[in-house]
C-alpha cells in the first residue's frame, strides 16, 4: 500500500503545504482512497498520477472547513473527467445536506451516483479490497479516524481446494485467479472461495484531529503506519496555554513508541512552522521534538510525496509517477 499527501498543513495553506487530503493507495498500484479533502486537494491531485475514475470512496474526518471545503469541486469535476461509476462518501451526517446543496445551487449534475454514509452510524465499510472502521477521538467537534485493513493481500489461488472440489485446471482456474465467477456442473463458482492471501494483510491508521492519541491504544495493535495530526511543539501550547483540540508532536511520539508502532508519520502542521531551520519556529522543531520520544521510522509527511509501504514493514518514500 501507498501514501501520498495531498495537503500537509492546518488551518490554512501555505506556499509549500496545502490544507488536509491523504491518498492511501491500493498494493495493485490503482484504486485508491481519498482521507480528508481541504480546498484545493482537486489541484494537487493534478501533479500525482492519481486518476478521479480510479477513486473508490471518500472518507471526511470531521466538519471544519480545512478537512472538507474541497469536496464539491472535486465531485464536479471527476464528474467533468469523464467518471461514471458510483463514488462512496463517509462523511459526518451534518455535512450531507451542504454536499447536495452545492452541487445544486452551482447547477451541478453528476453523471455518476453518489452514495452518502453517515460517518458517525458508520459499522464498517468494505468493497471486497479493503475493510475500513472508525475510531472515535478527541477535538474541538466530533473527529474520527479510519483504520484501513487489507482484505485477502496478493490474491493466490486455492490448488489443493479446486483440486478435492473436482474443478478441472484450465480457463476456469484463469477466471477465478482473476476474480471472475465461473460455471461449473451447473453451479456458480465464486472467485472468493478459492483465493486465499499470499502473505499478512497490512493495516494503516488515518487520523483527522485530536488531542488524545491514547484513545488510538485497540486500534493500533497490528498496525504498520499510524498518519497522525502534530499541529504543535511544546513550547508553543506552553505560550499559548491551550491545545485547541490538537496534539504536540512529543505526545503523538510518546504514544506511538508505547504502542510499538514501526512507523509514525506526522502531519497538520501549524502554518507558522516554517520550512528555514535558520527561522524559528520551523518545521525542524517538530521533527527534533517527535524524534526525542520515538525510536521507529519517523517521517514528517511532505505534499505531494509518496510514501510506500513495503512488505518488510517499512515505510520509504518513493519518485512520483
Amino acid at each position: 500500500m501507498d501514501l501520498q499527501f495531498l495537503g500537509t498543513s492546518s488551518g490554512v495553506p501555505t506556499k509549500a503545504r496545502n490544507v488536509s487530503a491523504t491518498a492511501l493507495i491500493e498494493a495493485s498500484g490503482k484504486g485508491w482512497y481519498l482521507v480528508d479533502c481541504g480546498e484545493g486537494t482537486q489541484h494537487q491531485l493534478l501533479h500525482s498520477s492519481l486518476s478521479m475514475r480510479d477513486l473508490r470512496a471518500i472518507f471526511i474526518t470531521h466538519v471544519h472547513g480545512d478537512h472538507c471545503f474541497g469536496l464539491p469541486g472535486l465531485l464536479a469535476s471527476a464528474g467533468m473527467s469523464g467518471r461514471t461509476e458510483p463514488l462512496q462518501l463517509v462523511l459526518p451526517l451534518a455535512l450531507h445536506a451542504w454536499v447536495r446543496q452545492s452541487l445544486a445551487v452551482s447547477d451541478t449534475h453528476l453523471p455518476f451516483d453518489l452514495h452518502l454514509h453517515a460517518l458517525e452510524t458508520l459499522d464498517g465499510w468494505s468493497n471486497g479490497s479493503m475493510q475500513v472502521s472508525t475510531v472515535a477521538l478527541s477535538h474541538r467537534v466530533p473527529s474520527y479516524g479510519y483504520v484501513f485493513d487489507e482484505l485477502n493481500p496478493d490474491p493466490q489461488l486455492d490448488v489443493q481446494r479446486l483440486q478435492d472440489d473436482g474443478i478441472p485446471r484450465g480457463p476456469m482456474w484463469g477466471e477465478l485467479a482473476h476474480g471472475r465467477s465461473v460455471s461449473h456442473d451447473g453451479r456458480l463458482i465464486e472467485p472468493g472461495d478459492y483465493l486465499r492471501a499470499s502473505r499478512p494483510a497490512r493495516r494503516i491508521i488515518v487520523c483527522g484531529d485530536n488531542d488524545r492519541p491514547e484513545l488510538l491504544a485497540e486500534v493500533a495493535k497490528g498496525a504498520q503506519v499510524l498518519v497522525h495530526e502534530a499541529t504543535f511543539t511544546v513550547p508553543v501550547i506552553e505560550r499559548s496555554q491551550t491545545t485547541y483540540g490538537h496534539s504536540t508532536a512529543a505526545a503523538v511520539a510518546r504514544f506511538a513508541e508505547a504502542a510499538g508502532l514501526p512507523n509514525l508519520v506526522l502531519t497538520h502542521f501549524s502554518a507558522r512552522y516554517q520550512s528555514n531551520p535558520q527561522r524559528s519556529p520551523s518545521i525542524d522543531d517538530v521533527q527534533q521534538e517527535a524524534a526525542a520520544h520515538y525510536s521507529g521510522r519517523l517521517t514528517l509527511a511532505e505534499d505531494l510525496q509518496r510514501y510506500r509501504l513495503g512488505r518488510d514493514g517499512e515505510l520509504v518514500p518513493v519518485a512520483a509517477n
